[in-house]
């Protein structure tokens, strides 16, 4: 039900700020933003501010006016770092981004453009003197140089179709990804995509997909293309039938570029009448000048996020064991490109990593991999696989290597990303320097709750984490209701990381005590952790969320356990379903966001077959007995406790009728419910209006039910 769990390069991620660290790495102070905006130039002015400039408690307008840190780039000679920051335009309902440089040396932060525009992906030019980007435009999309001195830009090329990624090939060109229909290139697809417009609108299938998470299939495919300096793209896809990046979340992690900028390596699962229930992706190598992409691996489940040594004879990637399961510990592997032989580095580490770089040398790479309720960063002995963590607090993502540097992102459950970086010889526990506060301005009139991550005995006498934020406002002596977030996937965390959906600061700032629990199921706690949820996905995640309840109501003396509402997506609404069942009189209220009611119909209308086949043993037809095990549909006459129902339209992973299906058995029954239904959105609320009135519903239903001030 949740987005994969494949690795990935893009920043991300999180830091903590509960506790105090070793003396911090020498390095530069960062720059204030604020101040250096205030001496760019543009054209265009930058969105209003939504929330007040007095002392406040964070709310969803602070949540839309941050600042947050997108794709990044490092300098060929290591002297900067690029990186793209994104900011909501509330007005246009949309998000809007522009261009930023850090000089490390001068610990200056400069910002280079100022846009309505939204500038996407990011690569230095060969010299250094200039960062290209993407920009959509009505026609296509136009590739641009933006001069690192002035912020003025040119055109360098222009595509009649959107295009997304961009990685520069030294002294040769670019690569990039679009949709292309079979035997086709861009001006034929373009061509085709306009008389189709002008005819019929019906398409026809004979197999699947017919849709995938939130688009309904055409008969194209994400093609990935060389795009040399002087000349027609190249399509390196050739003629395998494969999404290259993958569809829907996969990105240019998926996709590297050999050091002598001759061959590029790529991650495909090659389609057929099995790609709806499959996870099989290997790895494929093609000329840069094109050609038939040759197999590297053989595996029968997931390969993916090349990364090859400094001198080009190594290659690692992350690699699944177990076929048909989208989470399975990924480890890194590691093949001689001259022989093909191949070894798993990290078999001994019962951490799935997530993205990885390697070091100048050649002998470590640096990993990140959830670990305990956080994203650490982590040194791989390139010849023993030997682990040692070097900072686990928080959430790091988005790693570059530069120079005798590591470059990420960093951020936690009360700060959103930034830019950190740490020697490649650190010592464990050295504090990542700071190179950039994007939010500081944002941040310093926002009362932000203070948050603490704890233990108990949970299902099977297992170490079970969560966390607990508190109410922004805190009085000693006073107690307050509780928001329990009960987060998807299932194999997912609801760990130490600055969220734009799920944000706990959101409850606190109303007045709200936070509690999540990583019950078993989550990820960052071993593989076997994650399994023990295959098969049970009623069992020990609720006695999880009952215990971990009761912990919280027994030893926190702020908590008020007799005012409790749930809320979930995802799994988290499947588990509010099977709350409404399995514990009815818990709870003032439930919140279900996009949950399953129906295991028989959900399996016969989601679109990626291999997620219900793994958990449930089997398809439906073959194994009903246990996808009925645990169907919430089965104990509806039970049910009591009022509930709020959102589901998109576009959600095609658990389709619409999932959330009729509840609201219809509440109102039959006779329970107070209401149904929030957005026709524009997928799995997730992404606009930023549509962002404004699900927090505004949501908190007002908790308010009905808790007797806590009304949302503002």
């Amino acid at each position: 039900m949740a987005p994969r769990s494949y690795p990935v390069v893009a920043a991300v991620v999180l830091a903590a700020a509960c506790r105090h660290g070793p003396k911090p790495a020498s390095a530069p102070p960062a720059a204030s933003q604020a101040a250096e905006e205030a001496k760019a130039a543009g054209p265009a002015a930058d969105p209003p501010r939504l929330a007040p400039a007095t002392p406040h408690p964070f709310s969803v307008l602070d949540l839309l006016d941050m600042r947050r840190l997108g794709e990044t780039a490092v300098a060929p000679d290591g002297a900067a770092v690029a990186f793209v920051v994104r900011l909501v335009d509330l007005e246009a309902n949309a998000m809007r981004s522009d261009l930023y440089v850090h000089d490390p040396a001068a610990g200056k932060t400069r910002r280079l453009t100022r846009t309505a525009e939204n500038e996407a992906g990011l690569a230095f030019a060969d010299d250094g003197e200039a960062v290209f980007t993407l920009v959509g435009t009505d026609a296509g999309t136009e590739l641009r140089a933006v001069d690192l001195a002035d912020g003025s830009h040119r055109t360098v090329r222009t595509f009649p179709l959107p295009v997304a990624g961009l990685v520069r090939v030294r002294d040769k060109g670019f690569l990039v990804a679009t949709h292309l229909f079979p035997d086709c290139d861009m001006a034929c697809t373009k061509a085709r995509l306009d008389e189709k417009a002008a005819q019929d609108s019906a398409t026809a299938y004979d197999g699947l997909f017919v849709r995938h998470w939130d688009t309904w299939k055409d008969g194209r495919r994400s093609h990935l293309l060389f795009v040399p300096d002087d000349g027609d793209p190249v399509d390196l896809s050739g003629a395998l039938d494969a999404d290259v990046p993958s569809k829907p979340f996969g990105g240019f992690e998926e996709v590297a570029v050999s050091p002598d900028g001759t061959t590029v390596v790529f991650s495909a699962r090659v389609a057929g009448r099995e790609e709806a229930w499959s996870t099989n992706f290997d790895l494929y190598r093609v000329p840069l000048a094109g050609g038939t992409p040759e197999r590297l691996t053989d595996n029968p489940a997931w390969d993916t996020h090349p990364v090859f040594s400094p001198d080009g004879k190594t290659l690692a990637y992350a690699a699944m064991a177990r076929a048909g399961y989208e989470a399975d510990r990924f480890r890194i592997a590691v093949m001689d490109l001259a022989t093909k032989e191949r070894r798993v580095l990290t078999e001994a580490w019962d951490r799935s990593v997530r993205s990885f770089v390697f070091a100048p040398d050649g002998k470590a790479l640096f990993a990140t991999a959830q670990h305990l309720g956080q994203v650490g960063l982590f040194r791989v002995d390139a010849a023993d696989g030997t682990v040692t963590e070097l900072w686990a607090r928080g959430t790091i993502g988005g790693l570059h290597g530069m120079g005798d540097r590591i470059v990420f992102s960093k951020n936690d459950l009360a700060h959103p990303s930034d830019l950190f970086a740490l020697p490649i010889d650190a010592e464990p526990g050295t504090e990542p320097a700071r190179w950039t506060d994007l939010n500081a301005d944002r941040l310093a009139n926002v009362e932000m709750g203070t948050y603490e991550q704890f233990t108990f005995r949970g299902a099977g006498g297992d170490t079970v984490y969560g966390y607990v934020v508190r109410p922004a406002a805190l009085e000693e002596g006073k107690r307050y209701p509780v928001a329990f977030l009960v987060h998807g996937g299932p194999q997912g965390s609801f760990g130490n990381n600055f969220h734009y959906r799920w944000n706990p600061q959101i409850y606190a700032g109303a007045g709200y005590v936070a509690v999540m629990i990583d019950f078993h199921g989550s990820t960052g706690y071993g593989q076997a952790f994650t399994d023990a949820i295959r098969g049970d996905w009623g069992g020990k995640p609720l006695v999880d969320l009952k215990k971990g309840l009761a912990h919280v109501v027994e030893t926190m003396p702020f908590v008020d356990g007799d005012r409790v509402c749930a809320l979930g997506a995802s799994y988290g609404g499947f588990m509010m379903n099977w709350i409404a069942g399995n514990w009815p009189d818990r709870f003032r209220c439930l919140v279900n966001h996009d949950g399953v009611f129906d295991m028989r119909s959900m399996y016969y209308a989601t679109e990626e077959l291999w997620f219900p086949e793994w958990e449930q043993g089997g398809p439906y037809f073959a194994n009903p007995r246990q996808h009925e095990k645990h169907n919430p549909v089965r104990f509806v006459d039970r049910w009591k406790t009022p509930m709020l129902v959102i589901h998109g339209s576009r959600d095609f992973r658990v389709p619409i009728e999932q959330g009729l299906g509840t609201f219809t058995a509440l109102v039959r029954r006779g329970i107070e419910a209401r149904f929030l239904h957005f026709p524009d959105e997928n799995h997730w609320v992404l606009r930023p209006k549509n962002a404004v009135r699900w927090h505004r519903e949501v908190l007002d239903w908790l308010a009905r039910h808790l007797q806590a001030p009304p949302s503002r």
